[in-house]
């Protein structure tokens, strides 16, 4: 049975609570900071309920948060639920800001705040699997190249890569900007017999026509204007090793003939140059482009496409990949602010929503960028939607509409509106229109404020 703290200096106030979830948890109850330290120490329970106002400053809060503070220091993943008084909100809040999971108020709804109690406790588990499969994806990172992931179709991309990568076969890697399509490039040669050779990415869309047959097969001195040397192109530089071409379906047609001549024979000739030059490298190309339409279209050879696509790899979007983006999100997380050395420790419910309901028309790279930026410049202990640039989207207008009031006041109105009836259709009560919403409690509690709203009737408080 999961470990539950409770910290708080009203003993009838812990006996009921005690009383209302023992039947779901093992509670442990403390009557201050040190003793909840100290029982938080002996335990280690994922979850800690803590009064904002402890003793000996029953007044104020500044205990409840020192006893965050110091639980968050001892384990940064604990969940801590405050319980806080009317007049405590914006402490609440604060405290939210530096770590708390969430709030809530006195006197507590037993069934209401269990329902927040298995949320966080649900949050846990998840975080601590996601570290768990963390630590199994490091151990293989040689068969994956770093790739995370555990949707089924990312799963199956791991299996061809290590079933594929001991061959010599040309394997043709396709999906959208940001996907990854390099990383698989790489994890195919570190699991190939050619790793110790080198790996030689190039973008065949980001180098000017009339220089890009250079980069590939180099020059003789004299060639053309400013060819004061004989130059290695890239695939003598692969030579023994790996070339990876990175958006082939922007080579210029007369460089597809020269790229499969050298694929079907194995020697390139320099620009300017006449002798044959015996190159031993593995290709793997791939693209973002439709290719099938390139090739009815003409712009692309069907027969350069059958030599490089022996084995086709596709990644699909991050939006279809489920529960992989908050393991990705975390992973990056992770990553960035011990890099950055930032005491950013979680993502707030909001930002989870976000990030599980957005497109991600970038991928990876975009979700990526993303949290590093939100990372950077954030200093509060939970990033919000508003740090990763979640924005609203407002009603477009009519053409012959002018519009008579400004943008953030017309989506002022229709947030306060939405609320008010969301508010009015759950008899106020905070918890369910939160979930008709589609936002987290607190958020919720946040939108209030900031409309100087006030749920009325039912359980307002819950």
């Amino acid at each position: 049975m999961e470990k539950l703290l409770i910290i708080d200096d009203n003993s009838d106030l812990l006996q009921q609570l005690k009383w209302g979830l023992s039947e779901d948890y093992s509670v442990v109850l403390a009557e201050d900071v040190n003793e909840g330290i100290g029982l938080f120490k002996r335990h280690q329970p994922r979850v800690v309920i803590l009064d904002l106002g402890l003793p000996p400053h029953v007044n104020s809060s500044v205990e409840g948060f020192r006893g965050l503070s110091e639980l968050l220091e001892l384990d940064p993943y604990v969940k801590v639920i405050m319980l806080t008084g009317n007049s405590e909100r914006e402490n609440a809040l604060k405290a939210m800001r530096l770590g708390a999971y969430d709030f809530f108020p006195k006197p507590p709804v037993i069934n209401e705040l269990s329902v927040i109690i298995g949320r966080a406790f649900h949050l846990s588990n998840l975080e601590e699997q996601n570290r768990l499969l963390q630590r199994k994806i490091d151990q293989k990172s040689s068969e994956s190249g770093g790739m995370i992931g555990q949707c089924p179709e990312m799963l199956s991309i791991f299996s061809t890569i290590k079933k594929v990568a001991p061959s010599d076969v040309s394997i043709f890697i396709t999906g959208e900007n940001g996907t990854g399509k390099e990383l698989v490039a790489q994890a195919i040669h570190e699991a190939s017999l050619r790793k110790k050779g080198p790996f030689i990415p190039i973008n065949c869309g980001a180098i000017p026509d009339n220089l890009l047959e250079s980069e590939l097969f180099g020059h003789e001195k004299g060639s053309f204007t400013g060819a004061h040397a004989t130059v290695q192109g890239k695939l003598q530089y692969a030579d023994k090793g790996t070339l990876f071409l990175d958006e082939i379906g922007e080579l210029p047609f007369n460089l597809q003939v020269k790229l499969l001549r050298f694929l079907q024979e194995g020697v390139i000739q320099r620009v300017g140059g006449r002798q044959d030059i015996p190159v031993d490298i593995r290709t793997l190309c791939a693209t973002n482009v439709d290719i099938a339409r390139a090739i009815r279209e003409g712009h692309f050879r069907e027969d350069l496409y059958y030599r490089i696509s022996v084995i086709t790899i596709h990644l699909p979007p991050l939006r279809e990949r489920g529960d992989d983006i908050l393991m990705l999100a975390n992973y990056f997380l992770r990553m960035f602010k011990e890099e950055y050395r930032k005491k950013v420790r979680r993502f707030s419910s909001a930002s989870m929503d976000f990030l599980k309901s957005y497109e991600w028309p970038g991928n990876v790279r975009e979700l990526q960028n993303r949290i590093q930026r939100a990372i950077l410049l954030s200093d509060a202990a939970a990033l919000e939607p508003s740090d990763l640039g979640c924005k609203v989207d407002l009603p477009t207008l009519d053409e012959d509409m002018q519009p008579v009031v400004r943008l953030r006041e017309a989506r002022d109105k229709v947030e306060r509106e939405m609320i008010t009836a969301a508010i009015d259709r759950q008899n106020g009560n905070v918890v369910k229109a939160a979930e008709e919403l589609g936002v987290s409690r607190p958020t919720l509690y946040d939108l209030l404020k900031k409309h100087n709203l006030t749920p009325l009737g039912g359980s307002g408080e819950g």
